[in-house]
């Protein structure tokens, strides 16, 4: 499992500096600013929770818990969960998607912020249980 969440978080690492990269470079002047806000914090917590399945990898390595499992696998769906459909409706406009047909994405968005929560207690759970 180890393995398996090191790889995501490196792949996650290098598709959020890529994207951190368009943002800048492509979508500032093509987006409308609220867009390129939502694209922002799309970003942002891409960055910041893939270095919170780092962490969570890391502490694998010595401390043995099924929370700091848990912690990672719950990182991984808020990036996908949060992050995925932020970036999706901040791109619409270049999509040409109305917003009507695509309210249904910014209803999982949540789904993925109450993952990232329930990722860092089960990270705070681990260091309660840990024997070190």
């Amino acid at each position: 499992m180890n393995k398996k969440n090191l790889m995501i978080a490196g792949i996650s690492g290098a598709v959020c500096v890529a994207l951190g990269a368009m943002g800048t470079h492509l979508l500032k002047d093509t987006l409308p600013e609220e867009n390129l806000l939502t694209y922002e914090t799309a970003v942002k917590y891409q960055f910041y929770h893939t270095l919170a399945l780092l962490l969570a990898v890391i502490l694998s390595y010595n401390i043995q818990s099924k929370f700091l499992h848990y912690s990672s696998t719950l990182f991984i769906i808020g990036i996908i969960l949060f992050s995925f459909s932020l970036y999706f409706l901040a791109l619409r406009p270049l999509m040409g998607i109305p917003n009507e047909e695509m309210k249904w994405v910014g209803a999982i968005t949540p789904f993925g912020g109450l993952s990232f929560i329930m990722g860092w207690l089960m990270l705070g759970i681990a260091g309660i249980k840990s024997n070190k």
